[in-house]
């Protein structure tokens, strides 16, 4: 089973990503990473002037989806990536888990999600009953 995480990419989302990715690994998951491929761009601030780097984001975040089995959405801020990212995924049909530890006060990814999960603890219980 391969799992792509998804979150916020700026300030320190980039690293919530990573902690997440490396949970995965040292749970005996296959992590499809997407920061690998010199896609990570959290030191940009403004993308006004840079639309031809943002469709080359785009299109390579969009190909991991695909290679991916579930995605897991860190949703504890607010994302236009993530968001994007969890509707393609579920209509490629890919299982949707919502990692939400705070509060979520919007509906969209509740709405969007296989499964919600509130800690890492849960995430890892919850994709090893998903495994196959």
């Amino acid at each position: 089973m391969k799992i792509m995480v998804c979150g916020p990419i700026a300030g320190k989302g980039v690293d919530e990503i990573k902690l997440f990715q490396k949970v995965l690994i040292e749970n005996g998951f296959q992590v499809v990473n997407q920061l690998k491929a010199r896609m990570n761009y959290s030191y940009i601030d403004d993308f006004r002037n840079k639309k031809q780097l943002a469709k080359r984001i785009v299109v390579n975040d969009l190909k991991f989806i695909e290679k991916s089995d579930v995605i897991v959405a860190i949703c504890n801020e607010p994302s236009f990536g993530t968001a994007i990212e969890i509707y393609y995924a579920k209509k490629l049909g890919k299982k949707v888990i919502v990692l939400n530890e705070e509060a979520q006060p919007s509906p969209w990814p509740i709405a969007f999600a296989d499964q919600i999960v509130k800690s890492k603890d849960e995430l890892i219980k919850t994709l090893l009953k998903l495994r196959f």
